[in-house]
């Protein structure tokens, strides 16, 4: 494919910055394709890698800065809305926040290769009260290496990357056009994925009101806060009767639990941590499990009631964070 070196010099510089910037504020297309290009015409000598770098770290600061702010602002209400546009089925406030606890700001680093874990990062730390220059220092070296990692592999397959440009031009087909499908390809697999998954959770999810439902019938069900340890010493109040679980306790269940249908909550409003909670629930043993729409905020949108969590439970050893409290071995309802 030709490309104009003065097209490239004027305007290369500017489709970088405006690509990355578009991707990292939440649009399901990728950046990584752009990034590979720039750098296969830095290989060329129509663009510098030093301009290109700037551009792309300049659009992942500037795009993380306004979440940061946003998330400082609006908190969870921000969160429950982004988990429930994204496409990204990856984009969990309950593994994001583990990551947090775990791994604290220099999270960021790494958080642009993670699927997902990109957009929730930055208005998830700006909930929390992480000094803005302790985010922004990392945010910029986690841009820099996110950007400078895309950029390197595109100027190290510069040659081959030209010779398949030149392929699709060749064939009347223009880079732009490629760039385009490949987005709308990511995109409809995310939305592909979403609705599996939406289909998936129909099956075993319930609303606030008929959980309220179950819980005053003969025999009400067993139900499990999945909540973060993070989130319940920040919000240390539950479902009247909820058991906080450690699913990763290889502890066997008390056998009387699994004669009771089961219900799980986290902070997810798509419960998109029900799938694998489910599934290490089922692992130990449970059959009947259902998940509640909206987790706990639905639960105290609706006006029921909630009960504090035991003292116990608020106090537990910070450097277990990213555990849950106990495993699921408490008396089961009568």
């Amino acid at each position: 494919m030709t490309v104009s070196p003065t097209l490239i010099s004027e305007w290369g510089v500017w489709v970088v910055f405006l690509s990355v910037l578009v991707t990292q504020l939440g649009a399901p297309v990728p950046a990584a394709p752009m990034l590979l290009l720039a750098g296969s015409q830095v290989a060329a000598g129509f663009v510098s890698f030093g301009s290109v770098f700037v551009a792309a770290v300049a659009a992942v600061l500037i795009s993380d800065g306004l979440w940061f702010v946003l998330g400082r602002h609006y908190g969870r209400r921000l969160l429950t809305r982004l988990v429930r546009v994204s496409l990204s089925l990856d984009s969990s406030i309950r593994k994001t926040h583990a990551w947090f606890e775990r791994y604290g700001a220099p999270l960021l680093l790494v958080a642009k290769f993670v699927p997902g874990l990109g957009l929730i990062a930055s208005p998830l730390l700006g909930t929390t009260k992480i000094d803005r220059r302790i985010f922004f220092s990392w945010d910029i070296a986690g841009g820099a290496m996110w950007s400078g990692a895309w950029l390197a592999g595109g100027t190290l397959f510069g040659p081959q990357l030209t010779r398949m440009m030149s392929l699709i031009s060749a064939h009347g087909i223009t880079v732009a056009e490629v760039l385009v499908a490949v987005g709308a390809l990511f995109a409809a697999y995310r939305w592909i994925q979403r609705l599996r998954f939406r289909r998936w959770l129909a099956h075993i999810r319930i609303t606030p009101q008929q959980l309220d439902e179950m819980m005053r019938s003969e025999r009400p069900p067993v139900i499990l806060d999945a909540r973060p340890q993070a989130v319940r010493r920040a919000e240390p109040h539950r479902i009247p009767g909820a058991i906080p679980i450690d699913l990763a306790s290889p502890e066997k269940v008390d056998a009387v639990l699994l004669e009771h249908d089961l219900v799980v909550y986290c902070v997810c409003p798509n419960e998109a941590t029900a799938k694998k909670i489910s599934h290490q629930v089922r692992r130990k043993g449970f059959r009947h499990i259902r998940a509640l729409k909206g987790g706990l905020d639905a639960w105290e949108h609706h006006g029921y009631p909630v009960e504090p969590l035991p003292l116990a439970t608020e106090q537990k050893d910070p450097g277990d964070d990213d555990k849950d409290e106990v495993t699921v071995r408490a008396v089961a309802p009568n």
